[in-house]
């Protein structure tokens, strides 16, 4: 049960991380007229982001806890 109060945590702390990350400051920081390998700078870095969350909740579900 321990485990499962634990993984639901990171699952919020990782739900939060994404809010943020989505949000308007960090998004305005990449809206700018450059090219990633010929996708704009901004498409980039929501594709990546959107990536790295979906790699995250997959790693924080499948996780044993080592917690009895």
């Amino acid at each position: 049960m321990a485990g499962e109060n634990l993984r639901n945590k990171r699952l919020i702390a990782l739900f939060a991380l994404g809010c943020l990350l989505f949000n308007y400051p960090l998004l305005s920081l990449f809206n700018l007229p450059r090219l990633v390998f010929g996708i704009p700078l901004l498409y980039a870095y929501l594709l990546l982001v959107w990536i790295l969350l979906i790699v995250l909740m997959v790693l924080i579900v499948n996780l044993r806890s080592k917690i009895p």
